[in-house]
């Protein structure tokens, strides 16, 4: 199944222009975390979705812990977007075969709320063009307003969370 959409995927995205991501409408019906839906679509069916420029810290999964704001950026995209229909401008299949697009809601850049809402980081190590600096500007307007996940003195960003996990490193995270 996962190599089914995996597939649908990817022909979408050969199918759309090489210099223009592929827009597909879909209903959320799952929100996993602050990054992360399932997007049922007409074009590619259930479409595990990564939101583009943007790393959520991590909700607590059974083998691992999760980060301060997890559950409190989970809950705002679902507060969102949750059994909404939106529009996602796909823009690449990662490594996890998940669609990574922009989502948005009546016109709103979803994935740049949650960043200027302090429920996100700006992802710089994939960012690029336009986005790059709006998502840039949206997390330093939250960090100096102190929103969301800046409330913390410090806090851990999402891939060093990760890199520490697989790393052996304990006790690095708690649930908010």
């Amino acid at each position: 199944m996962r190599l089914l959409l995996a597939i649908c995927a990817l022909v979408l995205l050969a199918a759309a222009d090489s210099h223009a991501a592929h827009t597909i409408e879909g209903i959320v019906r799952a929100v996993y975390d602050g990054d992360t839906i399932l997007l049922v679509t007409r074009e590619s069916g259930r479409l595990k979705t990564r939101l583009y420029g943007i790393d959520a810290p991590e909700t607590a999964k059974p083998d691992q812990p999760g980060q301060p704001f997890g559950q409190a950026s989970r809950r705002m995209l679902q507060a969102k977007i949750m059994g909404k229909r939106v529009s996602a401008e796909v823009v690449d299949i990662d490594q996890y075969q998940r669609a990574v697009a922009v989502i948005r809601y009546a016109g709103r850049d979803i994935n740049r709320e949650m960043v200027a809402e302090g429920m996100a980081w700006a992802y710089r190590q994939y960012l690029q063009g336009p986005y790059a600096s709006e998502y840039l500007q949206a997390e330093d307007r939250a960090r100096a307003r102190r929103a969301g996940l800046w409330r913390d003195s410090n806090p851990l960003p999402p891939w060093e969370f990760r890199s520490a996990l697989k790393n052996g490193t304990r006790n690095i995270g708690r649930q908010r």
